[in-house]
Formats: structure tokens, sequence, C-alpha cells
């Protein structure tokens, strides 16, 4: 029972810790009138939270491998909460952009301690089940982050949505104090920080596989993210006001695979289960391009059918990764999330220059190609490994 409130424990304040990043975009354009400031100025406020929670991944990784768990994890949120507190009474752009950085550093501690602490407490299929648990209350906040931001903010502005971030880290930064064991063995010999803990992930056969198709996942995924709003308005003629319930399937869908995978994850190997779902992955782009165009109905279908998939998909990564790294679990999660960050942030970027003639499929026909030739680098990979390991 009791690893079972941790595992709640951790996949909420994982949550918590994700709707940060997106909570307050309901009140963009009130923030900028309460601070008088410019468009660029105040989206850039979501882009600094995004920047430091990448980056911290890959540096906080080798230090709660070589630290601790709850060490690392109780100073960062203390560090999310004081930040919360300063974005709550920022009465000027800057000051909210200085806060929000040090909000972004203190959260990014949270995903990589939650999946590293799973990793330790379950074990075979359990673990699976409980990645898939944890996965599914952290796609949560794509659906009530937004939400919970436009529910607030319409009554107390943006100082009303950052207290309510305190308050929530506040309340569980003391339920991991109380609850949250120190799951980090005491048999690991503790190692001073260097580089080369992030190549060992890489020349890992499965480290590399997991790190392939994690990054063009989310690169596909945040394409969808960014370029449904305009394909909605272009082909369908939807309001800006209806286009968020467009986006709901895909959040729902996201999280039902996330709760099946855990639950069906059974006899078959993962990497083999990692390698199918992708491909349904890329048939669900692919069936995008091709049917989207048809009708409505069509278009929120095959979209689904990518959220089904990639909620399937996520839990089967983590859980190879920390099957595979025992003593470099939290190192080999925190370069996974970096370079799924990296994904959300090159998907958007590239597939605006493929879509600057107008053509808003071409970045998804770009996107299966990229998928269809990782999934082929995945499938020889591991075959060679495998080979070699037999030999």
């Amino acid at each position: 029972m009791k690893v079972r409130l941790i595992l709640y424990i951790l996949g909420i304040s994982a949550l918590v810790g994700s709707i940060s990043q997106n909570i307050y975009t309901p009140i963009l354009p009130d923030i900028q009138s309460a601070l008088h400031t410019t468009p660029y100025l105040t989206n850039l406020t979501i882009s600094v939270f995004t920047i430091a929670l990448a980056i911290m991944q890959i540096v906080y990784g080798p230090f709660i491998d070589d630290k601790g768990r709850k060490k690392v994890l109780l100073p960062s949120m203390l560090l999310y909460i004081i930040a919360s507190i300063g974005c709550t009474f920022s009465n000027s752009i800057y000051t909210l952009l200085l806060f929000r950085a040090l909000q972004g550093i203190g959260a990014a501690a949270i995903p990589v301690v939650a999946a590293t602490v799973i990793g330790d407490l379950f074990e075979g299929k359990q673990r699976g089940k409980a990645m898939g648990t944890y996965q599914m209350l952290l796609s949560l906040a794509s659906v009530i982050g937004p939400l919970i931001g436009g529910f607030i903010g319409a009554r107390s502005g943006h100082p009303g949505i950052f207290f309510f971030l305190s308050i929530s880290g506040l309340i569980l930064l003391l339920l991991n104090l109380l609850f949250l064991p120190e799951t980090k063995s005491e048999n690991v010999q503790t190692r001073k920080f260097s580089l080369t803990h992030f190549s060992t992930i890489a020349r890992n056969s499965t480290g590399l596989v997991v790190l392939v198709l994690g990054f063009i996942q989310f690169y596909t995924f945040y394409s969808f993210l960014v370029f449904l709003p305009s394909i909605l308005n272009h082909m369908y003629n939807i309001n800006p006001e209806k286009i968020g319930v467009a986006f709901l399937p895909l959040s729902l869908c996201l999280m039902l695979g996330s709760f099946l995978s855990g639950r069906l994850q059974g006899d078959v190997k993962p990497t083999t289960s990692l390698l199918y779902t992708c491909l349904m992955n890329v048939l669900s782009v692919i069936l995008f391009i091709t049917l989207a165009h048809i009708s409505m109905i069509c278009l929120i279908i095959t979209i689904s059918l990518y959220g089904l998939t990639i909620g399937f998909s996520t839990p089967i990564q983590s859980r190879l990764l920390t099957d595979e790294f025992l003593h470099e679990r939290a190192t080999a999660i925190g370069v996974y999330n970096f370079v799924r960050y990296i994904g959300m942030a090159t998907g958007p970027i590239a597939g605006s220059f493929l879509a600057h003639g107008g053509n808003f499929f071409l970045p998804f026909g770009f996107a299966a190609l990229l998928f269809g030739g990782a999934i082929l680098f995945s499938w020889k990979w591991l075959h060679k490994a495998e080979s070699q390991a037999n030999m």
C-alpha cells in the first residue's frame, strides 16, 4: 500500500511541475496588459521555463544517482516554491522572467526523481504498470492545466495562479518529506560528476534506441500541437474558441494509452512492444495526412490514434531505461527527458520552415519519413546487439 501511495505522490508532484509550463496560457493577454509589456516578452515567460526545465534534466540526473533521490528532490521543490511565490508578487515582466527561470530549475528535478524512484521500487511487469500510471497522471497536465489556469485567472489574475502553484508545491513538499524513502542503494559507490555519464547511455544499444525514438515521437507530437490550429482554421474554418475542444480527444487518448500500457505489458519483450507501438505512431501520421482533409471526424480520429499510441509507448521507454541502467537510472532518465524536450522544440521550428509555402501537411510527411527511418535504424541496431550478445 505504501509504495502505491509513493507512486501517486510522485505522479501528482510531476503533474504540478508539468502544469506550471502551460497553466496560465489562457490569460497571456491579461498578463501582457497587467505588466505593461509586449507579446514577445510575455510568451518568453513560457520559453525560459521550458529551456531551464530541459537543460536541468541532464544536470540533475548524475547528481541524483550520486547524492540520492530525496536529497536532491526536497531542495529543488523548495526552490520551486520560492520561485512560485516570487512569480506571485512580480510586478514587472523582467522579475517574472527571472522567477520563471528559477521555477523551471526547481521543477526539473521532479520528473527525473519520480521515474528513478519508480524504477527502484518496482520490478518486472509491476514496474511497467507503475510507469503507465505515472505517465497517465503526467499526461493530465495538458488537459487540466489550461482549465485550472483559466478558472483561477479569470477571478484573481496571474498572481492567483502562481499562488495556487505555491500552495500546491508546499503541500507536495511536505508529503514527499513524510512519505518518500531514500531509494538509492547504499552499495552503489558515489562518483564524481562527469560528462562520460551521458555517453554511457548513448553507447548502450537500448539507450540509443529509446533516445532516438523518444526524440522523433515528441518532434511529431509538438508538430501536431503547433500546426493543428492552423489546419482546423484553414480547412474547416474553426474559430479559436472551439479549436481547444479538438485537442481534448488527443489528450484523453494520450492518457488512455498510458493507462493501458502499464496493464498490457506482459510476455512480449519491451523492445518488441516499443517497435510495434512506434510503427503504429507512423501509421497514424500517414492516416492523418491521407484522411484529415476528408472530414473533421477523420481528422479527430487520426490525431486521437497518434495520442493513444504515443501514450502506450512512453511508459515502455521509461521501463526499458530503468531496467537497463541499474546504477545510472537518474542519469538515463535525465538524458531521455532532455532529448524529448529538444524534440518538442525542434518539431515546430523545422515544421515552420517546411510549411512556409502554406502546405501544412508537408511537416507531417517529413516527420513520417524521419519516423520510418528511426524505426528501421532501431530494429537493425537492436538485432545487431542481440546477435553480438549471443555469439
